[in-house]
């Protein structure tokens, strides 16, 4: 038994009577009474434990906890468990980590343990304020909703947030365990790069709607102090691709803004909603081009004095330009074109993020909000602008920032020559929180230099450069053609991130099964596997000979798994072989380990290649007792990689019959077998067979799973009448309508798909023997 509290926003109310309100701060005396053989936790360290009988005449322990520091009500905790713990102190300050005890044994927290001083040191460094508290205790929950929680002294974590296998020898698990610590750390103390002044315990925002201020700081900081505790991470490239793309994706179809006013959160929005991206890393990402743009000294100086002023207080996020503008307007090194409050809240108070298009030979830069083309009418003008720092580059070499402040301007500097040699680069190294659209001349420079001279490019930029030109594609900027000329160069591109991002555009998962049954397939398989082999190779030879030589490459343990999938779904020989020969290996040793980074693909094409044998044995080691959560997720997902339609039919009634399963096993197989090009019609075919014994395990949610696939392969109104017959006759009037929405509007994406992919086929004509 467990018992662990989550504050956060409104439920201290919920446990005790209180104005459970951020603002309003309070010394906090807790006491719990509890069983004799659990220990209690709370924010402060225990300073007396005795005994009480209770009418029955049962022991029960009392632990009565130090009076708090003045702090908000949603930062009070408590932890009731049997765990052990492991200790060391660091500047006076006692950190325990605590977890199941035999975590602690086999030493899964000890990575943690070891970093965890280090951040607080280097938090409390820069800024020079001291960790306020005497002693600090993480605990490593086996189920939490969060990745963390920053309650102050008591922070509460999800196990695998906080654990490192010694198996795990590679830096991916450490960098994530990094990251969580360093972000709620930094919310803690007041610290080194980490704003943490500001956010959370210490500087609390005056209420939700300035939740950014708290996590938006605390996701920036997390990024500084894990690569300070693992040097080896490519801190740049990790923010962009983990960040700043993802939240870009994200944030052009979301209808709020960073800072609302508190009258339309209390309308409109429930508080746990703010807790998303938009809130975590598009607040990260501005806060990023901030601290760009001022230069990071500036902006510390401005951090330690917004400090000083509001410690054990509240504020907001005015309050902080307040104190940017004092240090701004104090020295002249950086001047700016219009006050700090007016630049930061055209980018925290409007909904998404402009995008810039640059003519190169007038030199002028427009810039309008980024919508989607594509189902909005052009007639809606916005007339919203931002105030954007432009940092770039010309034939190379990098130039000084300018500055964006109206709808559109022009910068003479900008200008290029007749020579296709001469080309301009906007927003580099992904400074600035917008996307680019360049002119054709321009965008035929630049995929003439990538074909010539890819690292003329900085690796950040190129990245972003196809990010912004696929997504400038779907959302009706550009044709698709201009986005497929900037991937002629990749046999020349060496970067796993920038091979994702790629990948990610052109095969995204969720459509491996239409492309497969379509004419594009066989022309994206020559024309991607002739770029792909160079980076494919040279992994591979890593896998073949030295695995453990990736050990610090973070980007291969995230990414070398979609590249490999891709080039075994394209067919690759070689990517085949190699699959059923680790598989085999595995088949005749079961103590042997397929590597780690590629498990779930070798896995998948071993049983793909294999016959019915193959597909037993990945039965037979799924079943075994021992066997951990993550490899049974990945044999779940490669037994319905089998190419027989009987293996799949089995597979499925085995899902069914078997008692071994968990519960929610079935749902997960019927999605596996659904998203495979030969299973989504067998995996529906059983759907309808068995839904009397299905509906009464699943109920609705795994129809609608099937239906949001089936919905891809949807090309005629027949196909969505046979699909509504079944769900007419299993499905309430209400939920009727909305799957009948849900497949028109899969019908017209289809179209949509189709007349895309024509374009794309003809374009691969072509260009394949390019």
């Amino acid at each position: 038994m467990l018992i662990a509290s989550q504050m956060e926003p409104t439920y201290a109310r919920s446990v005790y009577p209180c104005f459970d309100e951020p603002a309003m701060k309070a010394t906090f005396n807790i006491r719990i009474i509890h069983d004799p053989s659990y220990v209690a936790l709370s924010n402060m360290p225990a300073i007396d434990v005795s005994e009480v009988k209770d009418e029955n005449g049962s022991l029960w322990t009392v632990t009565t906890f130090n009076t708090s520091l003045k702090m908000s009500t949603y930062l009070t905790a408590f932890v009731i468990c049997d765990f052990d713990y492991v200790t060391r102190t660091e500047r006076g300050n006692e950190i325990r980590i605590w977890a199941r005890k035999e975590a602690i044994k086999n030493g899964y927290v000890d990575y943690a343990l070891n970093i965890t001083g280090p951040i607080f040191s280097f938090l409390e460094d820069i800024l020079n304020v001291s960790y306020p508290l005497p002693k600090t205790d993480l605990v490593a929950l086996p189920d939490f909703g969060a990745g963390g929680m920053e309650n102050w002294g008591l922070m509460i974590f999800q196990e695998a947030s906080l654990m490192n296998f010694p198996r795990d020898e590679f830096t991916s698990r450490k960098a994530m365990i990094a990251l969580v610590v360093s972000h709620e750390l930094g919310h803690q103390a007041c610290g080194k790069k980490f704003h943490t002044t500001w956010f959370g315990n210490l500087v609390t925002m005056n209420w939700w709607n300035d939740l950014w201020l708290n996590e938006g700081l605390a996701s920036y900081f997390e990024y500084l102090g894990a690569t300070f505790v693992e040097p080896k991470l490519p801190l740049d490239k990790i923010f962009y691709a983990h960040v700043v793309q993802p939240v870009l994706r994200e944030d052009s179809g979301i209808a709020r803004s960073l800072s609302e006013s508190e009258e339309k959160i209390k309308g409109s929005f429930s508080l746990m909603s703010l807790f998303d991206n938009i809130t975590y890393s598009k607040g990260a990402s501005i806060t990023w081009m901030l601290s760009g743009f001022l230069t990071e000294e500036l902006f510390i100086r401005a951090l330690t004095s917004y400090l000083k002023e509001f410690s054990f207080s509240n504020a907001n996020q005015d309050d902080l330009w307040t104190h940017i503008q004092m240090v701004v307007d104090a020295q002249d090194e950086v001047q700016l074109p219009a006050p700090v409050k007016q630049i930061m809240d055209s980018w925290t108070c409007q909904n998404g993020f402009p995008v810039l298009t640059l003519n190169l030979t007038t030199g002028t830069i427009r810039q309008e909000q980024f919508f989607n083309k594509n189902n909005r009418k052009s007639t809606d003008s916005y007339n919203n602008t931002w105030i954007i720092p432009i940092s770039w580059m010309r034939n190379g070499s990098s130039q000084p920032l300018t500055w964006l402040d109206k709808s559109s301007k022009m910068f003479p500097e900008m200008q290029v020559s007749e020579s296709e040699y001469d080309w301009i680069l906007l927003n580099v190294n992904l400074s600035g929180y917008y996307r680019v659209n360049y002119d054709q001349i321009n965008l035929k420079r630049l995929a003439r230099l990538l074909e010539n001279d890819p690292k003329a490019i900085p690796a950040v930029s190129r990245f972003q450069l196809i990010d912004d030109v696929f997504a400038l594609t779907d959302f009706g900027y550009v044709p698709i053609e201009t986005a497929l000329e900037l991937t002629k160069y990749l046999a020349r591109e060496d970067e796993l991130f920038i091979w994702n991002v790629v990948l990610l555009n052109l095969i995204p998962d969720n459509l491996e099964g239409i492309l497969k049954s379509h004419e594009v397939y066989p022309l994206l398989k020559k024309y991607l596997l002739k770029r792909m082999l160079p980076i494919y190779h040279y992994y591979v030879g890593f896998i073949r000979q030295n695995v453990d030589a990736l050990e610090d490459d973070y980007f291969a343990q995230m990414y070398l798994e979609k590249l490999l999938a891709t080039a075994c779904w394209l067919g690759l020989q070689d990517c085949l072989d190699l699959s059923s020969e680790l598989y085999a290996k595995w088949r005749d040793n079961p103590e042997y380990k397929i590597p780690f980074l590629i498990r779930r693909t070798v896995c998948c094409y071993g049983v793909a290649v294999g016959s019915d044998k193959e597909w037993n044995f990945a039965w037979e080691m799924y079943n075994r007792t021992d066997s951990v959560e993550e490899d049974e997720d990945i044999l779940l997902y490669a037994m319905s990689c089998a190419k027989d339609s009987w293996l799949l039919y089995r597979y499925l009634q085995y899902g069914l019959s078997d008692t071994s399963f968990y519960s929610n096993c079935t749902s997960v197989i019927i999605s596996h077998v659904v998203n495979k090009d030969i299973g989504h019609h067998i995996a529906w075919e059983f759907v309808k067979e068995n839904w009397p014994l299905l509906s009464q395990g699943y109920g609705h949610e795994l129809l609608h799973d099937v239906l949001k696939v089936m919905g891809r392969f949807v090309k005629t109104d027949v196909q969505i009448q046979e699909l509504q017959v079944f769900y007419n006759a299993t499905l309430e009037e209400d939920e009727r309508e909305a799957i009948t929405m849900l497949l028109e509007s899969a019908k017209l994406e289809n179209i949509e798909r189709r007349k895309l992919l024509i374009k794309v086929v003809s374009w691969l004509e072509k260009n394949v023997d390019d």
